[in-house]
């Protein structure tokens, strides 16, 4: 054999008990991240790994020489070096708001429930008839800020009447963050109520999007939030309780998950401290209260890229390659811990059925054809909710139904100001109660 061949043999030989070291050390520091939750910045984890790493590394070199002992040590150096990158925080720690939007003021109201939220207004912009009834919007998410996209469309219901208000519920947006145990769906609700009696012009109508239509659906089997809601649209909803959310199904029609260019920009999850803090979180393996970062660290580390595909999930296979730019990167603001939090709390609620069943406010029923939601979702507030009026299945759209393209816009709000007004429905009340079944069915 060459002598070439033999030392590469050697150098083999010697490389890959070296690289299993190496990658054992790295193993066991995720392990001991998980066993302290992220304990002081997952350094408790990193001394820990470090500590027996170096001992072990004492005890096979004990009978070698000097030379050859060092070089027992350069897996721990490598791991320890390879592990410290979780460890070292690349954003502020404290949390960096959005800055003010150019089109409209921000303002800050303090709640009674405690949360001080941001708050926008948009007083109608027409000379036309005006709508007497204040309109409130709750965005999506949940704890994400409203998009400049969601903006635009709220301009426009401004421009046809009415008095629009929206604020970014705690911890999203310019919104103040809450202590991680107070993130729940039920203090949603409550800052809801809250926001209604802040606002102060008696009942008000609700359009609830996403999340933002599970809150208002908790609303209304929610008496005392109920008697503050003249009409409401509720908006391809998510699971309303934990039976909703352990429900399995279909889908609308195809989305543009997959298809869409991927997402450009920079991500947080580019970065090892980032990519194990929310990789371990969405797997249920770190709490959302994790020691490893804080809550206003990961906040300012999450981008918009960050949610790859969530956003082509958003709107139909046809448009996959013309997705439009949903917000700016100044603009953007999402919690993905909180979000896991209130998320958590939906998915350990017990049934509010009974409770929306008494359901007396008018309702509507917003899904749009290429819904990235599971159809029972949507379809178990309708059967659940006796004061829903009309179904309206918007063609031609994913989950995001205003979204800038083509006359998507318009059709939604041709929808929403119709049902508003009790006019007679732009489009066919479907599906009904009894069609459910059936529009079932339909998407299997």
């Amino acid at each position: 054999m060459p002598t070439s061949a033999i030392r590469l043999v050697r150098f083999t030989g010697r490389l890959l008990p070296a690289l299993a070291a190496v990658a054992t050390l790295v193993v066991a520091f995720l392990a001991l991240i998980v066993l302290t939750d992220g304990a002081g910045s997952g350094l408790a984890a990193w001394l820990t790994t470090l500590g027996a790493g170096t001992v072990l590394a004492m005890w096979r070199g004990r009978r070698r020489t000097w030379p050859e002992r060092l070089v027992t040590f350069l897996p721990v150096v490598v791991a320890a070096a390879l592990t410290a990158t979780v460890c070292i925080p690349t954003v502020p720690t404290t949390r960096r708001y959005p800055p003010a939007l150019p089109f409209v003021a921000t303002q800050h109201w303090n709640l009674g429930t405690g949360s001080r939220t941001a708050v926008y207004h948009y007083p109608p912009a027409n000379q036309g008839p005006r709508h007497p009834v204040p309109l409130v919007y709750l965005n999506g998410g949940p704890v994400r800020g409203i998009s400049v996209l969601d903006h635009r469309f709220l301009q426009l219901l401004a421009r046809q009447g009415y008095d629009v208000y929206a604020y970014e519920q705690a911890g999203g947006g310019r919104s103040d963050l809450l202590p991680m145990s107070q993130y729940t769906i039920s203090r949603s609700v409550r800052d809801l109520t809250a926001f209604v009696d802040r606002l102060d012009k008696g009942k008000v109508d609700i359009l609830g999007f996403s999340s933002g239509g599970v809150v208002l659906t908790r609303a209304l089997a929610d008496p005392s939030a109920a008697a503050r809601l003249h009409r409401v649209i509720i908006a391809e909803p998510g699971p309303m309780d934990g039976p909703t959310a352990h429900t399995t199904g279909h889908k609308g029609r195809e989305s543009a998950r997959g298809l869409a260019p991927a997402m450009t920009g920079p991500r947080s999850t580019h970065v090892p401290r980032y990519a194990v803090a929310f990789g371990l979180m969405r797997l249920g393996l770190l709490t959302p209260d994790t020691a490893l970062i804080g809550q206003a660290e990961g906040d300012n580390a999450f981008t918009a890229a960050d949610l790859g595909s969530d956003t082509a999930s958003a709107y139909c296979a046809r448009d996959a390659h013309r997705i439009p730019a949903e917000d700016t990167a100044g603009n953007f603001s999402f919690s993905p811990a909180a979000s896991l939090r209130i998320q958590q709390t939906v998915k350990d609620s017990p049934s509010i059925a009974p409770q929306l069943k008494r359901s007396r406010t008018p309702a509507m029923l917003m899904i749009a054809e290429c819904s990235s939601q599971v159809r029972q979702w949507e379809t178990t507030v309708l059967a659940d909710d006796p004061a829903i009026q009309r179904t309206q299945y918007m063609p031609g759209v994913g989950h995001h139904m205003w979204n800038g393209l083509d006359d998507n816009n318009d059709r939604a709000a041709a929808v929403i100001t119709a049902f508003l007004q009790g006019k007679p429905a732009p489009l066919p009340n479907h599906p009904t109660r009894d069609e459910i079944p059936a529009f079932l069915r339909d998407h299997e």
